[in-house]
């Protein structure tokens, strides 16, 4: 059966539903959840970096769940091996035959929970399913579930026993952000629907399924992009390889990720083309994990986010009426 077909205004009006949903369940968070569903619709995958408790588990679930895609959760540990990821060969005595055993990288949204926890050789073979949209066992090539999107998640305090990722591998990440610390009536918010609800468990309504959802991803595609508009993406992309406080700056990998997301933007907010202010919203999200700064300023106050707030502060923002289509 083919995928559906839809519109622009069709897929914002699907999108907009989803965030609904997912709200019902994290409070006060749209616009962030908002940068991780348009990293997902941008099909890419997503780094949220924040303290525990603060909504990144449910969030990925309550996404799953609207989205109507199969949900695993990987628990990322010193002794994890990549094979507990991807699965392997397991002997079968009733066949007495090897056969392959699917690991939970075999999802529709994996959440990789607290990815720095494990070391570097589980966290490649991640980042390889990333990348590929498959995974190589004893020589064979298994691929992964269509679509495939990764939520990984990390705790940016603690580093005793961790393995940081390294900044060629956080590239992978199309997204990195964080949720935040909820505001005082959002706090309570949380407590009085959990009050309400008379349990811990909440769920929220399917509003897609995997074709569904790639029907929307290919409405993204449909979004325009005026030359000025993505000029003004790659003039921010190169100002961060020029600015005196960062060694290595973002690629074009980082100009990729950050017209394509702001092309998601674009459609969650219900236009068929996208402006030069989301360019600017996706600009730290999109580039500060692919940011390295000079070792000599690691005693200072100097950060990859006060590099791009520079480079957006100074870089000339084209007309927003030349990027409306003719």
């Amino acid at each position: 059966m083919a995928d559906p077909t839809y519109t622009i205004p069709e897929a914002a009006a699907l999108a907009a539903t989803v965030l609904d949903q997912v709200e019902r369940a994290v409070v006060g968070k749209r616009d962030k959840l908002a940068l991780v569903l348009a990293g997902v619709l941008a099909g890419g995958h997503v780094l949220l970096e924040d303290m525990p408790g603060l909504g990144k588990t449910l969030a990925a679930r309550s996404l799953a769940q609207a989205l109507g895609l199969d949900f695993k959760r990987a628990q990322f540990t010193p002794d994890l091996l990549p094979a507990d990821l991807t699965g392997g060969y397991v002997y079968d005595q009733t066949t007495s035959e090897f056969v392959f055993r699917q690991g939970p990288v075999f999802a529709g949204l994996l959440l990789a929970d607290e990815i720095n926890r494990t070391p570097p050789k589980t966290q490649a073979a991640l980042l390889e399913a990333m990348q590929e949209r498959q995974v190589t066992v004893e020589g064979r090539t298994f691929p992964l579930p269509n679509p495939f999107h990764v939520l990984a998640t990390a705790n940016p305090i603690e580093h005793e026993g961790t393995y940081p990722l390294p900044e060629a591998q956080l590239d992978r990440f199309l997204l990195r952000l964080s949720l935040g610390y909820p505001s005082f009536d959002e706090e309570w918010e949380v407590l009085r629907r959990r009050i309400e609800r008379q349990r811990e468990e909440q769920s929220v309504d399917r509003v897609l399924d995997p074709a569904g959802l790639r029907g929307v991803q290919r409405a993204v595609e449909q979004v325009h992009v005026a030359e000025s508009v993505g000029r003004y993406a790659i003039e921010l992309v190169t100002a961060t390889r020029r600015h005196g406080s960062v060694l290595v700056g973002a690629s074009p990998r980082g100009s990729l990720a950050l017209l394509t997301c702001s092309r998601a933007m674009a459609l969650l907010a219900g236009r068929a083309f996208v402006v030069p202010e989301d360019v600017k919203n996706l600009a730290h999200a999109a580039l500060d994990h692919r940011i390295t700064l000079k070792p000599e300023l690691w005693m200072s106050d100097a950060t990859a986010s006060a590099v791009v707030t520079d480079v957006v502060n100074k870089a000339p923002v084209p007309d927003a009426a030349k990027a409306v289509p003719a």
